[in-house]
Parts: structure tokens; sequence; C-alpha cells
């Protein structure tokens, strides 16, 4: 049974979804972001950088327990672990993790700045706004051209890739896009929508996340709490 600490976010879900496309059984621990769980002792024990979300695997590839930090991280060791959704071939394996580095280092931050500074940030800062909506739109346009070239991010198949990557567009109105007018991704996100496992993933903790109304939870995700050496 693997341990899962996470949270009801686009970070959190990729990893929900692939526990559910495994088929492995798992535990969920909620660490709830808004009141800080994420800043705990034992969860720093597992996830140094006080992110969600984390895994404990007691049968790991020694036959130890192992314990894994970061989204990215997580689906490939689950990929390695179960042989599933990642290419074997060579070739195949560099185009899935091409597009996995690409949500990890542009898709997952820029979207993300996107939804802070139109959502969440104190003030409207137009030179913010404008810089990550752009961003936003540039990012969802190298999908959408890619999308029109193949049915899946990384090629034919279905990979960690379109795991990765999904969760953060469901949230494309926050983020100043319309999904409408880029139709590959548009088909793309419908056919991802669609599985029962990605509907189970999503569910996880959905129920438990409130939405960001105090200024407590606005502290702790944002301001100094956050920032506080540990």
């Amino acid at each position: 049974m693997i341990e899962l600490y996470s949270w009801a976010t686009p970070n959190g879900h990729k990893v929900h979804i692939m526990l559910e496309e495994c088929g492995l059984p798992y535990r969920v621990h909620g660490i709830d972001i808004g009141a800080g769980d994420q800043f705990k002792p034992e969860f720093l024990a597992i996830s140094p950088n006080n992110k969600i979300p984390a895994i404990v695997d007691p049968d790991g590839p020694d036959g130890k327990p192992i314990s894994i930090f970061e989204s990215g991280a997580i689906l490939l060791y689950l990929a390695g672990k179960t042989g599933k959704f990642l290419p074997a071939d060579v070739r195949g394996k560099y185009e899935t993790l091409q597009w996995l580095m690409f949500q990890m280092g542009g898709v997952g931050p820029m979207l993300g700045q996107a939804h802070h500074f139109r959502i969440y940030a104190p003030e409207k800062i137009d030179y913010a706004v404008n810089r990550y909506t752009n961003e936003a739109k540039r990012l969802y346009g190298v999908l959408d051209k890619r999308l029109g070239e193949v049915p899946y991010v990384a090629g034919d198949t279905y990979t960690i890739a379109d795991m990765a990557i999904w969760p953060w567009l469901r949230s494309w109105k926050n983020q100043g896009v319309e999904l409408e007018d880029f139709a590959n991704v548009k088909r793309w996100f419908d056919v991802i929508d669609a599985r029962p496992a990605v509907q189970r993933g999503v569910k996880v903790l959905a129920e438990a996340r409130k939405a960001l109304q105090d200024d407590k939870a606005r502290e702790i995700l944002f301001g100094a709490t956050q920032y506080a050496r540990r």
C-alpha cells in the first residue's frame, strides 16, 4: 500500500491520476496547504521542499521503504515500478521525457503564475497579469501545434506527459485562456477528461479542499510563513 501525502491541486492530481491509471493500492493523507500542514516536521521529513505531493512506498526498489517528493519524480518512479505509461524504447522514452520536462519547467510554473497574479494577488499588477497571461497563451499554442500532429502529447500513446500537463489546463479560464481557441488542445483535453481513472483521480481530496478565503490561509500560502527557513 503506497502512502500518498497530497492535496487537490494540479500537482497532486498528476499523481492521483497515475496511481489510479496503474491500479496501485494507496492510502491518502491529506496535507491541507491552506492550514500549513506542509510545514509539519513529519511531512518535511519526506518532502524537504514543503510541497505536495509526496509518497512513501513500503516496497521500494530494494525491497525497503522509499520516499519520493516532486510530482515529476513520482510519475517517473511509478512508471518504472509498474512498467506503464513510459515507453520502453529509447526514442519513445525521450519523446515522453521532453514533454514531461516541458510541463515541469514551463506549463506548471508559468500557468501557476498566471493563476496567482490574475486571481490571488492582493493587488492587480498589469505588467505581471499581462506577462503571465500572454505566456499561458503561448504555451497553449505550443501544445496546440503539437497536438495537431499527434493524438497525445508524446506521440501515439497516452503517457505520464499527458497526466502531468492535463491537470494544469483544467483552470484555463483563470489563466485568461479560452480553450475553444485551441481546437487541438480541446480535442485532447476532452479525451483525457473522459478516462475513468482520470475522473477518479481528480476526485481525490476534492471535497476536503476549501476555497481560499481567509487571510490566515493567504498568509500561509503567499506570505512570510511560506518563505521561512526550515
